[in-house]
């Protein structure tokens, strides 16, 4: 059944008899502050978390992310022929949603389409778990990251207030990600777009707002339209520590690089003000090193991990190239 078609007004859900005992004192008390914060009623979010489920699969789940592993494996996870004839398929299927997108928010068809696919398959996965339940887990069992979670918590009740659903219902990933371009609730609430206009926000089930809500999120995070994205060189720069796993905000100018007799290596189109990211990304045998742009750095915003935005950037390349391949 369509998601949107299970849509149950909060107002309208019974408040069950609630065993507040069964809940952690955290949880009580997050209850009592998003009654006091929002005006809901506390017995109703107290209902919502007796019925969420604890489950220990998904504190396995988040202790091994792929972006723990070295490049060359978390790349072939990626760019494969199913993924890059996939993106060609998605591309070619929603043409004139991903023209209009570039128009209004100025990000290339490819990026749009690249995130989608690296993130569910075109929408071929989208996550099993209870979004409730990922959060309440994470939120209240896994001190590392708690107050982030229950941060997105908080956000999720409201959005799902917001879009008039069931709290109970959505599903996502094991981190509370949802829909096809997996937005975690804070980024729905953010950055979710009626790119269609029907009135509602749907980013499971709706390309038109799939794609209108990824665009919009690159370009609320300042996507240089026509700007390239990275630059591969051709050996490490000595003296100069590259970028580590994480989004690594552009830090050296062209001079600094110029410095270290690096001028041959350099793309002749870099501005002389041109801020740049020097990145590293390992292999069986030695290492790539790459410069990262502002429009990597962009990437970064989606998913923190240079390994996602790097995924992400070759995935579109090869989907770009196999449109021009035709």
């Amino acid at each position: 059944m369509h998601l949107l078609n299970r849509i149950v007004l909060l107002t309208l859900l019974p408040l069950l008899p609630v065993e507040a005992a069964t809940l952690q004192e955290e949880e009580l008390a997050f209850a009592k502050e998003m009654a006091g914060k929002h005006g809901f009623e506390q017995a109703w979010v107290e209902q919502q978390l007796e019925a969420a489920e604890h489950k220990e699969q998904i504190i396995a789940a988040i202790t091994r992310p792929a972006e723990a592993m070295p490049w060359h494996r978390y790349r072939k996870i990626f760019m494969t022929e199913e993924r890059i004839a996939g993106g060609l398929e998605f591309l070619e299927k929603h043409h004139d949603l991903l023209k209009r997108a570039e128009a209004e928010y100025g990000v290339p068809p490819e990026i749009v389409t690249a995130i989608i696919g690296v993130e569910t398959k075109y929408g071929k996965i989208t996550g099993s778990h209870r979004v409730i339940d990922a959060l309440k887990t994470l939120g209240f069992g896994y001190p590392k990251r708690g107050d982030f979670f229950r941060k997105q918590l908080e956000e999720f009740l409201l959005m799902m207030r917001e879009e008039q659903m069931d709290p109970q219902q959505p599903l996502g990933s094991y981190a509370g990600a949802i829909g096809m371009p997996q937005f975690i609730p804070s980024s729905f609430r953010a950055f979710a777009i009626d790119f269609d206009g029907d009135g509602k926000r749907d980013l499971w089930d709706n390309p038109a707002d799939v794609i209108g809500s990824v665009a919009n999120y690159f370009a609320e995070h300042n996507w240089r339209q026509g700007e390239p994205v990275a630059y591969r060189l051709g050996l490490r720069l000595d003296g100069v520590e590259p970028g580590n796993r994480r989004g690594q905000k552009p830090n050296h100018g062209i001079d600094d690089l110029k410095a270290l007799r690096a001028t041959l290596l350099l793309p002749a189109n870099l501005g002389e003000n041109e801020q740049v990211a020097l990145l590293e990304f390992e292999q069986p045998a030695g290492n790539d090193y790459w410069l990262g742009l502002h429009n990597f750095y962009v990437i970064t915003r989606y998913n923190h991990s240079n390994l996602y935005a790097m995924a992400v950037y070759q995935l579109s390349e090869a989907i770009k190239q196999r449109l021009t391949d035709k």
